[in-house]
């Protein structure tokens, strides 16, 4: 996964039951197709290499079965570890927060949501009859990937949809060494975990 042309855009599908997504780069071209395994004790998704799924490139791995600040191992095909993500526990309540590590668990990038009044905003609304409904359109998060030094090096926003179902990735700043691997990966997972919390 380096040197992807960027701005990603994620997809979901809304017919099925497991939580799929296909990753198109900026050409159109489908270049992952993403599965979380349902009714698993401990949480786990498949990065695979498309629609087809005739490869498995990456897996994704929470490393307790319930934990609220759990984190999250890439592993490659040789099943090495190149990475984690974790969530900032209660800190995330307000503001989802993530923490990027790299395959030595130095933290090296993390993820912010932008404005947590959104979230409070789509909670409310979405609780109203009939005006439910249009919560996807109205109320659109977006999420900063920021080194520890303030450099902005990406962002995820979703894009306005009556399902949630769409989400584009956008590059900011050139990718150090790893980089681009271990944020795409990331930035799946969370997808994931938010779509859940609402």
């Amino acid at each position: 996964m380096k040197n992807l042309s960027f701005p990603l855009t994620f997809t979901f599908k809304i017919s099925t039951f497991s939580n799929d997504f296909i990753v198109e780069d900026a050409n159109g071209t489908v270049i992952h197709f993403v599965r979380q395994k349902l009714f698993k004790f401990i949480e786990e998704v498949q990065v695979f290499n498309n629609e087809s799924k005739s490869q498995v490139l990456y897996t994704i791995k929470a490393n307790k079965w319930i934990d609220f600040s759990a984190a999250y191992i890439f592993a490659d095909t040789r099943g090495l570890e190149i990475g984690r993500v974790a969530r900032k526990g209660w800190a995330s309540i307000w503001k989802a927060r993530y923490e990027i590590y790299d395959e030595n668990r130095i933290q090296d990038m993390f993820i912010s949501e932008e404005n947590g009044w959104v979230k409070v905003g789509d909670a409310i609304l979405g609780e109203i009859p009939l005006l439910g409904i249009f919560t996807g359109y109205l109320f659109n998060p977006a999420y900063i990937v920021t080194r520890p030094n303030g450099t902005k090096v990406a962002k995820l926003k979703k894009e306005p949809s009556f399902f949630g179902r769409r989400f584009t990735v956008s590059k900011i700043s050139d990718f150090q060494e790893g980089e681009e691997e271990r944020l795409v990966l990331s930035l799946m997972m969370m997808i994931l975990l938010e779509r859940r919390r609402g």
